[in-house]
């Protein structure tokens, strides 16, 4: 017998087993972490502020967006302190250009108190964003609002929802990659059962997921009941979103993925196994035939880049890259790097199934993958550098958000990814080095087992099946007997240790196969941290909103102390037009505060004037003037109670004194307030 293309043997499953375990258990655990990750909208301003204490009732409420959202008439919800609802229930759209605001009226005559805004809304890339905010009227109040502990999309169907994502990543990616592997790299492998059901179980995965996240949207987005997935009508309304039509055209696409699903295991792999042996056919017809597998091979090349360019399009189309700055290019790159992580992932689970479950794998398709590994790697680089440019867009924002640690996380793991896939690509080359030595040997064991059984191989294979070969030997038994049955069987399976023993003699394919395996489980891991990461608000956007609130906040972390401090002024009037001028305010915070001013000559003593008025003014959120008119109290000495300051920041206090009935002057000072 010839000496036939050095293979790969079998092994153990147990690998593939464990590897299967570890991948549950990390699905879990990235579906926690991302049901309890940020949103991407984000709330940039509101009015009236969080925490502001009012000296009127507003007449609305207006929220501001970092990005585009979808609301509805129950988005926004006020409530009194006895947590009754003092909306209209009548969502405003007061978008504007680049100005993302929306807004409900209230009714007239609101009591003083504190009131609770909630709302909640879903960004534009798909995911649901919700939060709660208090002001007060008047002065503070209690307020038996009960606001629900769980953030928006987390709970029971937040869960499922984060394992329906991660699902659906992995299917897509085995689909895509194994059916890639195959028609690339080993176009033989079509008529493995192991290589067929791998890539059946990603379409099925990938399939049953779509439905799931498609029928929790409802919940996922607005009650969080998942009794809610049920609900028609909340399914017609999800319907018209872009989530859910792109949900539904990824439906639409796995039926064609599953005619490509069929072709590819039916009329190709029936070409791919059976062109091989040319022998007794005609040339002409060998030739013909050539071609036909050819345009076959192309066609179904074409039709599944298109297809698979399809189905990533569905997320590219409706989540990160839809959204934020350069969405036009965002969207065809993001598409790219799904395909290149499924051509290198995806390829990869192929390879080991490939090692571990069928019975030989040809050298040249280990060589064949590892050369488009490569090509998906400098993509991945390419696409995921102006991604992560285009997500973070600052060094701040890479370590001190949580996408930029997690983005941190995600390129270690794939740095350890593409060092272990650089030992594969050794063991693949020595491989190569150790091929004919083995594939001599191989023939040679091949054609043992095929010629007449020896004395051993008959004794061990009568062992194996209970019967003595002195008695039974072979000669004996009618051909197409059960027995003749049974005796092929066991020169088969006699032939397959034999082949077996021979291959894992090699170290150089034990040590392929455990570097595959390592590489699979870092990918499993890395695919858990994408999905984390797709549920966490970019950096870029968490930035821009803490920018946007960074004057308040800032204010906010004033400490309440009173307010002193002391002012010269001089009216330029010949008698006491010259002295200092005191104010204090106390608490020295939002809300209530009591006003003293005090007036002075030059040598300390008090000085009466006709007048004293101040004014507060907030320039940084355009209130103001407030003019405040205190009350004379003694000699020099002059108080106002309950004075209304609305926010905490930096308020610019102008003091007025009169002298005379001609004779006054203007003083000011900027001071924060909290």
């Amino acid at each position: 017998m010839t000496a036939t293309a050095p293979r790969l043997g079998p092994a153990t499953a147990t690998p593939v087993r464990l590897l299967l375990v570890t991948a549950t258990l990390l699905t879990l655990l990235g579906t926690v972490l991302s049901g309890t990750a940020s949103a991407h909208a984000a709330l940039t301003g509101s009015n009236p502020k969080d925490g502001a204490v009012l000296a009127t009732a507003p007449k609305d409420v207006t929220l501001t967006f970092s990005e585009q959202v979808a609301m509805g008439n129950d988005s926004i919800r006020v409530l009194d302190p006895s947590s009754k609802r003092v909306d209209t229930g009548e969502l405003q759209n007061l978008c504007s250009g680049n100005i993302i605001k929306y807004g409900v009226a209230l009714h007239a005559g609101l009591p003083d108190g504190t009131y609770t805004v909630a709302w909640q809304a879903v960004s534009a890339d798909s995911h649901p964003v919700a939060g709660a905010f208090t002001f007060s009227i008047g002065a503070p109040s209690s307020t038996a609002v009960e606001l629900p502990e769980e953030e928006a999309g987390g709970g029971l169907v937040g869960t499922l929802y984060g394992i329906a994502r991660y699902a659906a990543y992995a299917g897509f990616i085995v689909l895509v990659g194994g059916a890639a592997f195959l028609l690339a790299c080993w176009p033989r492998g079509a008529g493995e059962r192991p290589m067929q059901r791998l890539v059946v179980h990603g379409w099925l995965t990938l399939t049953a997921a779509t439905l799931a996240m498609l029928l929790l949207r409802n919940p996922y987005t607005g009650s969080g009941e998942l009794a809610d997935a049920l609900d028609l009508g909340g399914l017609k309304a999800v319907l018209e979103t872009k989530i859910g039509a792109a949900l539904v055209s990824r439906l639409l696409l796995l039926g064609a993925a599953a005619l490509f699903v069929a072709v590819l295991f039916g009329a190709y792999a029936k070409r791919a196994v059976g062109g091989g042996d040319a022998g007794g056919v005609d040339a002409a017809d060998a030739g013909e035939g050539a071609k036909e597998t050819s345009d076959l091979t192309f066609g179904l090349a074409v039709g599944g880049t298109v297809v698979a360019a399809g189905i990533a399009a569905t997320w590219a189309l409706s989540e990160h890259a839809s959204t934020g700055i350069q969405p036009t290019v965002a969207a065809p790159v993001d598409v790219l790097h799904l395909l290149a992580v499924a051509g290198w992932l995806g390829g990869l689970v192929a390879v080991l199934v490939a090692l571990y479950r069928t019975p030989s794998v040809e050298r040249t398709a280990v060589l064949r993958f590892s050369r488009i590994a490569f090509v998906s790697v400098v993509v991945l680089a390419l696409t995921g550098l102006y991604q992560s440019w285009r997500q973070v867009g600052s060094w701040s924002a890479l370590t001190g958000t949580a996408y930029g640690q997690l983005l941190l996380v995600k390129v270690g793991l794939v740095v350890v990814l593409v060092g272990v896939a650089w030992i594969s690509r050794r063991w693949t080359a020595q491989l190569a080095e150790s091929a004919a030595p083995e594939a001599n040997a191989e023939a040679e064991a091949e054609t043992k087992a095929e010629g007449l059984a020896s004395d051993d191989e008959e004794a061990d294979a009568g062992a194996d099946a209970g019967a003595d070969p002195e008695s039974d030997p072979e000669s004996d038994v009618p051909a197409g007997s059960e027995r003749a049955a049974q005796l092929a069987r066991q020169k088969a399976a006699v032939a397959t240790a034999r082949r077996k023993r021979v291959r894992d003699a090699d170290p150089a394919r034990t040590g392929l196969r455990r570097s595959v395996l390592a590489e699979a489980g870092i990918a499993v891991v890395l695919l858990a941290v994408t999905t984390v990461l797709t549920s966490t608000e970019p950096g870029r956007t968490e930035e821009e909103a803490a920018r946007a609130n960074g004057g308040a906040q800032e204010a906010a972390a004033v400490p309440d102390r009173p307010v002193d401090f002391t002012l010269p002024f001089d009216t330029g009037g010949s008698t006491d037009g010259k002295g200092t001028v005191r104010l204090s305010i106390d608490p020295g915070r939002s809300g209530a505060n009591t006003l003293h001013v005090w007036v002075n000559r030059p040598d300390g003593r008090p000085l009466d004037i006709p007048e004293v008025k101040v004014a507060f003014t907030l320039t940084a959120e355009q209130i103001g003037p407030l003019p405040v008119v205190p009350d004379r109290i003694a000699t020099g000495h002059w108080s106002a109670n309950s004075i209304q300051i609305p926010l905490p920041g930096e308020w610019q206090i102008q003091i007025t004194v009169r002298t005379s009935d001609i004779d006054q002057t203007t003083v000011d000072k900027n001071v924060k307030i909290g």
